[in-house]
């Protein structure tokens, strides 16, 4: 027992010890995570990611509608609505039975829009067509069409029944800014003639594009508009909206960036949006302007002044360049490789 006091002594010393570095340790943790709270809020760096301030229990929308159904509180990483009721749709939110039931006792029938000009057909709109079969919209009738300068040359793809699709002839124009701006017109021309007496929703997107997994019926809205996958986390300063009051697109304030590449709704908002963009095209056009981001900038204008009904997270189309990032759990649709210096030349 002779050597007892000193252990008793040595274990108050290793206390004292840990007492002595640990507090200063603890202080300093703190002070760091206060550091870091106070920058990210002055910042603006997770604005899009702060939590929804819906009060559990309280419904988003009034009545009975579908989007009520979504979890609000399932996702503890993101925010799920925006400031106006709409939600922001991530992965564990919605359970995808619940809205397909729902669309198909609806008759539900969607239009996909999609440009493929140059050779931009011949690069990217076969892995689009048959990527799609795979993943969009999987049980419900679809209508692809296929705006393109060489009709004979769109590939030929197995559909499921109950989905067709149809080339539509465009002009091909030098600049691949004028292509991308022209469309606009052209998914509005295609929604007077063809669309409406088929289709009560449409989806617009790029060819350049690749579906990898379920974009579901959840995604369908009465107008949505996809949070653009590198700005999501940004500020509103850091946004790449047109800062020229010269452009009808001009925009100094806004909520989100969205990004072009997506949009949809019914086919009556998707009309208003393109016929609204091209007009301001248009109206550019006559002022000798040109959008910073041409059509994508005219769009970020419209869902500013008419909000979206619902916003799709980057999980529906998400740039594999980024790399992985904790909130993005699964991965709908990605970024085809961009070979611009050909595609554009």
């Amino acid at each position: 027992m002779a050597g007892t006091p000193y252990k008793i002594n040595y274990f108050i010393n290793i206390r004292h010890l840990r007492a002595k570095w640990m507090c200063p340790l603890f202080l300093c943790v703190t002070v760091v995570l206060f550091i870091l709270h106070q920058y990210t809020i002055s910042s603006g760096y997770f604005t899009a990611m702060m939590k929804c301030t819906l009060p559990p229990g309280e419904t988003l929308l009034p009545q009975d509608h579908i989007d009520n159904s979504l979890d609000l509180w399932s996702r503890w990483d993101v925010r799920t609505c925006t400031s106006w009721r709409a939600p922001i749709m991530w992965n564990e939110m919605f359970e995808k039975a619940i809205y397909d039931q729902y669309h198909v006792e609806k008759g539900t029938s969607v239009a996909l829009t999609v440009f493929a000009v140059g050779r931009y057909l011949e690069v990217y709109l076969k892995e689009f067509l048959t990527s799609a079969e795979r993943h969009f919209m999987v049980g419900l009738p679809v209508d692809y069409y296929v705006f393109t300068d060489v009709p004979h040359n769109v590939p030929t793809v197995q559909l499921a029944p109950g989905r067709t699709l149809r080339a539509i002839p465009v002009k091909r124009y030098e600049r691949w800014q004028d292509i991308s701006m022209m469309r606009m017109k052209a998914i509005t021309d295609a929604i007077d003639n063809l669309i409406s007496t088929r289709n009560q929703y449409v989806f617009c997107m790029d060819v350049d594009q690749v579906f990898v997994g379920p974009f579901g019926s959840e995604a369908l809205g009465d107008s949505v508009a996809l949070l653009h996958a590198y700005f999501y986390k940004s500020s509103v300063t850091e946004y790449t909206y047109d800062r020229n009051p010269k452009s009808v697109a001009y925009m100094n304030d806004g909520d989100y960036y969205y990004h072009a590449a997506v949009f949809g709704g019914t086919w009556q908002n998707v009309r208003n949006i393109t016929e609204s963009c091209h007009r301001g095209i248009k109206t550019d056009k006559v002022n000798d302007v040109e959008a910073l981001w041409h059509d994508e900038s005219h769009l970020n204008k419209y869902f500013w002044l008419h909000k979206p009904s619902k916003v799709l997270s980057p999980e529906y189309l998400w740039a594999p360049e980024i790399g992985s990032t904790y909130e993005i759990h699964v991965r709908r649709m990605i970024w085809a490789e961009k070979h611009y210096g050909v595609l554009r030349g």
